[in-house]
C-alpha cells in the first residue's frame, strides 16, 4: 500500500487481485468504517458482494453516525460531524455511492451541488447575557504568549506531545482567547486532553483556521447524517448482495501469533442468546471496529434524565480481550478507563411551540424554516455555566419531521457544573429541564421560560460515557496499526487504530481513511490510498493561518525603523515580499 496524490492515481482502477472470489470477509460493527471497509471491497477489490458479511450487535447500522425517530420520545441525534472538502478518502468514497435524493447522481455529487448552492456561514457563533451577540469581532484574541505556544506546538514533535495534556503545553493566556472559545466548543476539546491530539488538528486543519469563527469551512448535508450518509451507503451494499447480521454481538477473537506471523483464526459471538461463530483461514480476511465513542450511550426523555452506564460496555471489553493476547493489538484503558473525563452529553430539542423558532431567528439572523443554512454550526452561550452550545441545521433535519417543527441539538462541555437557570447539573437534569436552559440562553423572558418547556418542546436528552475517549494523552502503541506488522489476514478500523498518515480522529474522515488503508494492504491493490491534504507544508497556507492567528497584526520585525525599511526593500521585488504582503503581514506599498 502507497499513499499518493493527484489526477494520475484518483482516477486509476487496479486491477482484480488473483484469488478474490474464492476469499471471505467478516465486519466486526456496522458502523461507517465496517460499511466504508465493504465497500472498497466491493469497488476496487472486486470481491463478490455476497462473500462479504457485517456484524452488528445494535438492531441498525451507522454507529455513531445517527439519525432516528423514537416513537414515545421524539426526534434524537446524538451529534454531528463537520465535514469540508478536503475529507479525501470519504469524498473517493462517496463518488461511487448512488444518492437516494436525486436521480442519476451520486452522494457526492448531492452534497457538492447543496454546498453551491447554499454555502454554510454562521452569522452569531457566540451570545451572552441570554441571547445577545458576543463581541468577538472574528478576532481570535492570542496575545503574543499565546501566539507562541500555538507556534511551539505546532512545531514540536510528535514525540513531544505523547502523554501531555493540553493544559501542560498551553499557558493561561491561551486557554482564555477567543481561539480556545472556538477551538474547545467546535471540536469537543477538554483542558485535560491530550496535546497531541491538539498538534494534529492543528496541523491538519491549518487551511481552516480563517473559517473558525464563522464556520465558512465547514459544510453540511441535507438532512442528518444517518439519512443523508449512512442509508444510501447501506441500501447499495445491500443492493450489491452484502449480507448484514444484525443482533449478533461478537464476543472474542483467536489468534495465532508467532514472532513473524499473525493470522486470526476463529471468530466468536453470541446471536440470539445462542453462541455461534467461525473459523477463519489464511484468506479469510476480517476487519475489526474497536473501541466505542457512543457505547453505553443511555437515552432519557422529556420528563427523565438520561443515565451515566458505568457498567460492561460490549466493545471496549471485546478490545480488552484481544489486546491481551498481542502487545501490538494497542491499549484500550488508555481510552476507555476515564469515563470523568471522556463523558459528555447532548440532547435533541423538536420545537412544539412557534414561539421558540423566534427566538432562534433573533440569535442566527435566519428564518429556520427557510430550508436553507440556519446556525451554521454551533452558538456558544460563552457565559454558561455548562458552556452550553446549539446548532440548528437545515431543516427538515429529518425526512418524517412536520414542517412547523425544528429540531435543534444541544450539548454542553461541562456536565457536572449546576445550569445558570435550573441550577442542576446537564447530567441530572430531565429533557424539560435541559430545554428550560437552553430557552433561558436563547432569551425567553423568565417568567415563561416552564410553561414553553413543559408544552412547546420535546427533548430526548443522551449522556455518553465514552465520546471523547480517543482525546484522552497517549503515546506511540497504545491505538494498534490499522494492518499490525505481520497480519496475514485481519485488521483494525474506526477511531482506534492507528493511521499510517497525519490524519486526525473524530471525523468521518478517519472513519473512512483507516478501511480504506486496511482492504488495499490486506489485498496489495494496485491503487494508492489518498495523502491528506497538505496544506502543513504549503507555505500560502501558513502564511494565512498567521495572520489570522494574529488577528491581522503585521509583523513587528526586531529591527531599528532604518534597518526596517532596508530590508523591506530587498524583500519588495520577490516572490517572499509578494507573499507575505498579500496574507497582510508586511504593509501595502
Amino acid at each position: 500500500m502507497e499513499y499518493t496524490s493527484g489526477n494520475y492515481e484518483a482516477f486509476a482502477r487496479p486491477r482484480k487481485p488473483e484469488g478474490i472470489e474464492d476469499r471471505t470477509a467478516w465486519f466486526v460493527g456496522a458502523g461507517l468504517a465496517s460499511l466504508s471497509g465493504a465497500a472498497f471491497l466491493i469497488r476496487d477489490g472486486q470481491m463478490p458482494a455476497e462473500r462479504i458479511t457485517v456484524l452488528e450487535r445494535l438492531k441498525l447500522p451507522g454507529g455513531a453516525l445517527d439519525g432516528i425517530k423514537e416513537p414515545k420520545k421524539g426526534f434524537v441525534v446524538r451529534g454531528g460531524r463537520e465535514m469540508e472538502n478536503h475529507f479525501e478518502c470519504l469524498w473517493d468514497l462517496f463518488r461511487s455511492v448512488p444518492s437516494i435524493e436525486v436521480e442519476g447522481a451520486s452522494v457526492l455529487d448531492e452534497f457538492y451541488w447543496l454546498n453551491k448552492d447554499d454555502p454554510n456561514h454562521s452569522l452569531q457563533r457566540a451570545t451572552v447575557n441570554r441571547g445577545e451577540a458576543a463581541r468577538t469581532d472574528g478576532l481570535f484574541t492570542l496575545n503574543d504568549r499565546a501566539q507562541k505556544d500555538v507556534v511551539r506546538v505546532f512545531l514540536a514533535t510528535r514525540e513531544e506531545m505523547e502523554n501531555k495534556r493540553i493544559n501542560e503545553v498551553f499557558g493561561e493566556d491561551f486557554l482564555r482567547s477567543n481561539f480556545w472559545l472556538y477551538w474547545r466548543t467546535m471540536f469537543a476539546f477538554e483542558e485535560w486532553h491530550g496535546a497531541l491530539e491538539m498538534k494534529l488538528y492543528l496541523h491538519r486543519f491549518i487551511h481552516h483556521i480563517g473559517g473558525l469563527p464563522d464556520f465558512s469551512a465547514l459544510k453540511f448535508t441535507r438532512y442528518n447524517q444517518y439519512e443523508s450518509l449512512v442509508l444510501p451507503l447501506y441500501r447499495w451494499l445491500l443492493d450489491q448482495g452484502v449480507v448484514f447480521r444484525f443482533d449478533t454481538e461478537v464476543t472474542d477473537v483467536d489468534f495465532e501469533v508467532t514472532p513473524d506471523r499473525k493470522q486470526a483464526t476463529r471468530l466468536h459471538w453470541v446471536r440470539e442468546g445462542a453462541t455461534g461463530g467461525v473459523d477463519l483461514g489464511s484468506e479469510d480476511l476480517l476487519f475489526m471496529t474497536i473501541g466505542s465513542l457512543t457505547e453505553n450511550s443511555d437515552n432519557g426523555d422529556h420528563h427523565t434524565p438520561a443515565k451515566l452506564d458505568e457498567g460492561p460496555a460490549p466493545a471496549w471489553e471485546l478490545w480488552r480481550r484481544i489486546a491481551a493476547k498481542d502487545p501490538a493489538f494497542g491499549r484500550p484503558d488508555v481510552f476507555g478507563s476515564h469515563i470523568p473525563e471522556t463523558k459528555w452529553e447532548s440532547a435533541t430539542v423538536t420545537t412544539l411551540d412557534r414561539r421558540i423558532p423566534e427566538y432562534i431567528q433573533k440569535v442566527c439572523k435566519r428564518d429556520p424554516f427557510s430550508g436553507g443554512v440556519v446556525t451554521g454550526g454551533i452558538v456558544t452561550a460563552k457565559d454558561s455555566a455548562w458552556l452550553l452550545s446549539w446548532t440548528v441545521n437545515r431543516q427538515p433535519h429529518f425526512k418524517q419531521q412536520p414542517e412547523d417543527q425544528i429540531v435543534a441539538w444541544v450539548y454542553s462541555l461541562f456536565v457536572d457544573r449546576p445550569g445558570d437557570f435550573v441550577r442542576k447539573t446537564m447530567q441530572e437534569c430531565t429533557g424539560e429541564e435541559i430545554t428550560q436552559e437552553w430557552l433561558y440562553h436563547l432569551g425567553v423572558p423568565v417568567a415563561e421560560i416552564p410553561e414553553m418547556a413543559e408544552t412547546g418542546a420535546k427533548c430526548v436528552p443522551v449522556m455518553m460515557p465514552y465520546v471523547t475517549s480517543f482525546f484522552m494523552p497517549r503515546q506511540a502503541g497504545d491505538r494498534p496499526d490499522v494492518v499490525p506488522e505481520g497480519s496475514v489476514n485481519f485488521a483494525f478500523i474506526g477511531q482506534f487504530a492507528e493511521s499510517g498518515t497525519r490524519d486526525c480522529i473524530f471525523t468521518t474522515e478517519y472513519s473512512v481513511r483507516t478501511p480504506m488503508e486496511a482492504v488495499y494492504q490486506l489485498l496489495d491493490l494496485e491503487r494508492g490510498v489518498p495523502e491528506v491534504f497538505n496544506s502543513t507544508y504549503d507555505v500560502r497556507s501558513l502564511l494565512a493561518a498567521t495572520s489570522r492567528l494574529r488577528d491581522g497584526e503585521e509583523l513587528r520585525l526586531p529591527l531599528g525603523p532604518i534597518a526596517r525599511r532596508l530590508l523591506e526593500r530587498r524583500l519588495d521585488p520577490t516572490e517572499v515580499g509578494a507573499l507575505l504582503k498579500e496574507y497582510h503581514l508586511l504593509p501595502e506599498d
